[in-house]
C-alpha cells in the first residue's frame, strides 16, 4: 500500500511540472506587465476601457495576442494598438466601404484569419500583431452599454483574464447616479475567496466607486485562477433611489434621457398561457428541465392570476380548454400534468399558438393583463410550416391585444423566426442556453414577467424630438422603461415629460417639469455622454425593428441605423472596424452580427456561422491561414450554401474530420473554421455527450469530456484523465500502463496511447497522438446499438454525394446543392498510424448542412 501511494505522489508531481512547464515558458517570452480596466457608469451608461501593455521579451519578433471578453449588449467604439510611440487606430466604416478592403487584400493573394467570439453574456474580441524584440506593444480597446434593468437592480458585467499574472493590474468602476444608489453589491467569481481582500467598496449619495487591485499572488490562488492568472467576471449589481413615481429625467447638452420605474400602483393579475414544444428534440434534459421550471412556475403564480397549459407536438393538447383560477386544488392538478409531458412527434407551431390565443381570447377578464409564452426548441414541421404564413396567422389573431414572448431553446431553433413574431405581437424573444441550468434561465425569465403593474403606456415629450421607442404594451415590476431624445429648443429652461397608462383600477397620469440648467445634473468631464446614450439606444431600437420593415421604410431606417453608427463609431451589425497594422498592407476587420442572424453569401467562401459575435477578417502577407484555404466570415443575412476556394498547395491536410460515404470509394472531408468548444457526440435518449476544446491553430483536442446519465463525468486531457460518479474520484496519467476501471455502466481502459471508453451501449476511443513535439487527443466512434441516435460533429452517418462532370473545378452535388471541393491528402487521426488518406475537401456547411454555431457549447 505504501509503495503504492508512493508512486501515485510521485505520478502526480510528473504531472504538475510538466502541466505547468508551458505557462512558465510563456511568461518568460511574452510579459503582460500592466492590465487597467476603467468603467465608468453615468446614470446607466457605462463606458469601459481595457488596456493592456504587453513586452515582448524574446531577441526576436513574435506575434503578441490580446483577447478580452465584453458584454453581449456592447457597442466597441474605440481599438487601438500603440507599438514603439506609434498608433494604429480602428476606423469604424460601413460594411460596404470595409468589404472593398478585404476584396482588395483577397486580391493581392493575402487570406483571412480570425478573431473570434462565443458566450452566452459575453462576446470574446480576440486579435494579435508582430511585436520585434525586446519592444512592446499596448492594446486599449473601449466599448459602450446601457445597463438595463431586471428584477429590481441594474448589472454591469466586467471579465478579467488577462491569460498570466500581472504585476500592475488595476480594475477602477465609478458610478454616477443622480437620484443615489440605493444599495450595491459586488459578486462573481473574482470576489471569492482570497481575492475578497483586494476589494474596495467606497459609496457616497451618488457615487460609488468599486476598486479590484489584487496582487501577483492573489491573481494565482482564487478559485477560478491558476499558473495563467485571474479568470472570471467581477458584477456589480445596484439599484437607485426612487423618490418620485414621475420618474427621473437627465438633461445634458439638449439631450434628455426618462427613466420611469414606478412602483406606487398595485399588481395587476394575469392571465397567462403557456405554450410547450413536447416534440422529439425535446427528449431528455430538455423536457426534464422544462418540466422542473414550469413546477415552480405554477407556485410562484398568485391566487388571483389565471392560468393555461397546452402541450404540442404535431398535435395540440390542452390540459383544460379554459383558464383556470390558480388556487391551490388547480396548480396541484396542473403539476400532476406537468410531471406526465413526455416528448414525441413533430413540431405545429401554428395550431400550438392559434390554440394559445383562442384560450386568452375566449376569456377576457377586465383589469387584467394576458400574456402568452410560447417555448420550442425546433423549426415548424407539421400543419403549416410556412413561416410567413404562421407569423400572419399568429398577428391577426392577436391583434395587439396582448403581448406574445417567446423562448428559444438551444441553438437548434429558428431564432429569427420566434425574434419577428414576439417583436410583431409586442414581446420579446429570449434564447434559453442548452446548459445545466436552463430550468432556472427559465424561471429567471418567467419572474422578470411575472408582476405586471401597467398596460398600455404612452409616454409623451411637448419639447422633445428624435425620440427612441415611446409606446409599451406592459411595464413588469422590477423593470424599467428608457425613454431618450433632443430637445427642441435648448434655451429653454423647463422641460416636460407626461406619461399616461392603465392601472389595476384606473387610468393613471404622470406629469412631470424640470429646470434644464440644472448645473448639478451632470459633471462637465461626462457632458458628451448623454448623447452617445441616445445614439445608443437609437441604434438599439432601429436594429429590432429592421425585422418588422418593408420596403422603403426598412431601408430609410437602415440608413439613419448606419448614419449614426458611423458618427459615434459603434461597431454594430452594419458597421466594421478596421484597423491597419504595421506589417505591410495588413488589415484587420471586426463585425458584430446580430443574434441568430444567417451569413448572406459574398462570394466564394465557406459559410461560419456568427451569432452574436465580434469577428474580425486579418488579411496577412504569409499566404493562407490553413496553408490552402482561404477563409472569409460575411455579414449575416439570409442562408446561403457556400462553395470553397482552394488553393492548388500539395500539403497534407491533418485536421480534418472523414465522413465515409455509403457507396463511394472517396470519402469526404470538412475542417472546423473555428475555435470553439465543440459539441462531438450526443443521444440524448441515453443522457450521454462528449465534448471536445480544439487545440488553438493546432491539431486535433486538448481536452474531451463525457457525460453520462448526469453523475457521470470523464474528462480527458494530453496529460491525464479524470473520472468521478458523484462518490468515486479516479485520476489516471497517460504513460502510466494498462488501467483498468469499472464503474456501473461504465468502463475505461487506459493503454499507452489510447483509452477505451465505455458508457451503457456506446463505445468510443480516444487516442493520443504525439508528433514534432505537439500531443492532441481524437476520438474514434466504435460501437452504439440501432436505436442510438447520434447528433453531434462526429454523430453525422447520412453523408452523401455526386460528382459533377464536365464542370472547370472540382464540383459535388450535395443535398441538391452544388459545392466546390478539392481533392486533398489528408490525415487520418482515427488511427493510431495516422495514415495519410485522399478526400473530397469541403466547407463545414456543406458537409454538415448545418451552421457551426449548431455544434458550439458554452461548457465541456
Amino acid at each position: 500500500m505504501m509503495d503504492r501511494a508512493a508512486l501515485r505522489l510521485i505520478l502526480l508531481a510528473v504531472f504538475l511540472i510538466s502541466a505547468t512547464s508551458d505557462p512558465v515558458k510563456k511568461k518568460q517570452d511574452v510579459d503582460i506587465y500592466s492590465f487597467y480596466i476603467n468603467s465608468t457608469v453615468t446614470s446607466r451608461y457605462a463606458t469601459t476601457v481595457i488596456t493592456s501593455r504587453v513586452a515582448n521579451t524574446l531577441n526576436e519578433s513574435q506575434e503578441i495576442q490580446f483577447e478580452v471578453k465584453i458584454p453581449k449588449n456592447a457597442f466597441i467604439s474605440k481599438f487601438r494598438m500603440t507599438i514603439e510611440g506609434k498608433t494604429y487606430d480602428g476606423v469604424v466604416k460601413g460594411k460596404e466601404e470595409a468589404q472593398q478592403q478585404y476584396n482588395q487584400a483577397v486580391s493581392r493573394g493575402q487570406s483571412a484569419g480570425l478573431v473570434r467570439s462565443v458566450g452566452r453574456t459575453l462576446e470574446d474580441f480576440k486579435t494579435s500583431v508582430t511585436v520585434a524584440a525586446l519592444s512592446k506593444v499596448t492594446f486599449e480597446l473601449t466599448y459602450e452599454e446601457l445597463l438595463k434593468r431586471r428584477l429590481g437592480k441594474y448589472e454591469l458585467l466586467i471579465n478579467a483574464q488577462p491569460m498570466q499574472p500581472v504585476a500592475d493590474f488595476k480594475m477602477d468602476v465609478h458610478i454616477q447616479e443622480k437620484p443615489g444608489i440605493s444599495f450595491l453589491e459586488v459578486k462573481g467569481d473574482l470576489s471569492t475567496g482570497d481575492l475578497t481582500n483586494a476589494i474596495k467598496t467606497t459609496r457616497a449619495d451618488k457615487d460609488a466607486w468599486v476598486t479590484f487591485y489584487p496582487t501577483r499572488d492573489q491573481q494565482t490562488k482564487c478559485k477560478s485562477c491558476g499558473e495563467n492568472g485571474l479568470n472570471g467576471d467581477l458584477l456589480i449589481t445596484y439599484d437607485v433611489e426612487r423618490r418620485s413615481p414621475k420618474g427621473e429625467v437627465v438633461v445634458s447638452n439638449g439631450y434628455f434621457v426618462h427613466y420611469f420605474a414606478p412602483s406606487d400602483v398595485p399588481r395587476i393579475s394575469k392571465n397567462v398561457v403557456f405554450v410547450i414544444d413536447r416534440s422529439g428534440s425535446m427528449h431528455g434534459r430538455k423536457m426534464d428541465q422544462t418540466r422542473l421550471a414550469l413546477l415552480r412556475i405554477l407556485t410562484d403564480l398568485d391566487e388571483d392570476d389565471h392560468f393555461g397549459l397546452i402541450t404540442f407536438d404535431s398535435e395540440v393538447s390542452l390540459w383544460k380548454r379554459e383558464l383556470l383560477k390558480a388556487t391551490e386544488t388547480n396548480l396541484e392538478n396542473a403539476k400532476s400534468f406537468v410531471k406526465e409531458i413526455r416528448d414525441r412527434g413533430a413540431t405545429d407551431i401554428n395550431a400550438a399558438v392559434l390554440a394559445g390565443v383562442d384560450m386568452i381570447s375566449r376569456h377576457p377578464r377586465e383589469g387584467t393583463a394576458s400574456i402568452l409564452i410560447l417555448l420550442t426548441d425546433g423549426d415548424p414541421t407539421s400543419g403549416e410550416t410556412n413561416i410567413e404564413k404562421i407569423m400572419a396567422n399568429v398577428k391577426e389573431a392577436i391583434a395587439t391585444k396582448f403581448p406574445l414572448y417567446c423562448l428559444g431553446f438551444g441553438y437548434d431553433v429558428n431564432f429569427d423566426f420566434l425574434t419577428k413574431m414576439s417583436l410583431e405581437n409586442g414581446g420579446v424573444a429570449r434564447r434559453i442556453y442548452e446548459d445545466s441550468d436552463a430550468d432556472l434561465q427559465l424561471q429567471g425569465f418567467y419572474d422578470e414577467v411575472a408582476v405586471p403593474l401597467l398596460t398600455d403606456i404612452q409616454l409623451k415629450y411637448p419639447g422633445g424630438t428624435k425620440l427612441t421607442k415611446t409606446s409599451f404594451s406592459l411595464y413588469f415590476n422590477g423593470s424599467e422603461i428608457v425613454v431618450s431624445g433632443q430637445i427642441t429648443d435648448n434655451s429653454v429652461e423647463s422641460f416636460t415629460t407626461e406619461v399616461i397608462a392603465v392601472s389595476k383600477d384606473s387610468n393613471v397620469t404622470y406629469q412631470d417639469t424640470i429646470m434644464t440648467k440644472d448645473p448639478s445634473d451632470v459633471p462637465p468631464e461626462d457632458e458628451d455622454f448623454m448623447q452617445r446614450l441616445w445614439a445608443y439606444l437609437t441604434v438599439k431600437q432601429l436594429l429590432e425593428r429592421q425585422v418588422l420593415l418593408k420596403g422603403q421604410e426598412k431601408e430609410d431606417e437602415n440608413k439613419e441605423a448606419l448614419k449614426l453608427s458611423l458618427k459615434y463609431q459603434f461597431v454594430t451589425p452594419l458597421t466594421s472596424m478596421v484597423v491597419t497594422k504595421p506589417q505591410e498592407g495588413e488589415v484587420e476587420v471586426a463585425d458584430k452580427p446580430k443574434e441568430g442572424e444567417e451569413p448572406a453569401r459574398r462570394g466564394m467562401y465557406p459559410q461560419v456561422s456568427t451569432r452574436t459575435r465580434y469577428t474580425a477578417l486579418a488579411y496577412g502577407g504569409g499566404g493562407a491561414v490553413d496553408g490552402g484555404t482561404s477563409y472569409y466570415f460575411p455579414p449575416r443575412g439570409g442562408r446561403y450554401r457556400p462553395s470553397i476556394k482552394h488553393s492548388t498547395s500539395s500539403r497534407v491536410h491533418d485536421n480534418v474530420f472523414l465522413l465515409d460515404v455509403v457507396g463511394q470509394s472517396k470519402p469526404l472531408c470538412f475542417e472546423v473554421p473555428f475555435f470553439h468548444k465543440l459539441r462531438l457526440l450526443q443521444d440524448s435518449a441515453s443522457e450521454f455527450s462528449m465534448n471536445g476544446e480544439p487545440m488553438f491553430l493546432q491539431s486535433g483536442f486538448q481536452i474531451i469530456a463525457f457525460h453520462y446519465k448526469t453523475k457521470h463525468h470523464l474528462t480527458i486531457n494530453t496529460t491525464s484523465i479524470t473520472y468521478h460518479d458523484g462518490q468515486n474520484h479516479v485520476e489516471f496519467l497517460w504513460g502510466q500502463g494498462p488501467t483498468q476501471h469499472t464503474s456501473e455502466d461504465v468502463c475505461l481502459i487506459l493503454r499507452s496511447n489510447e483509452i477505451v471508453v465505455t458508457m451503457g451501449n456506446i463505445r468510443v476511443i480516444i487516442l493520443l497522438h504525439k508528433e514534432k513535439g505537439t500531443t492532441f487527443l481524437w476520438p474514434d466512434v466504435q460501437q452504439q446499438t440501432k436505436d442510438v441516435k447520434f447528433t453531434g460533429i462526429f454523430g453525422k452517418t447520412d453523408a452523401s454525394y455526386e460528382e459533377i462532370q464536365g464542370s472547370q473545378k472540382p464540383t459535388l452535388k450535395i443535398h441538391d446543392q452544388e459545392v466546390s471541393a478539392s481533392w486533398v491528402d489528408a490525415t487520418n487521426n482515427r488511427l493510431s498510424s495516422k495514415p495519410v488518406i485522399k478526400c473530397w475537401l469541403v466547407s463545414f456547411y456543406a458537409a454538415m448542412q448545418r451552421d457551426v454555431s449548431d455544434f458550439t457549447v458554452t461548457q465541456l
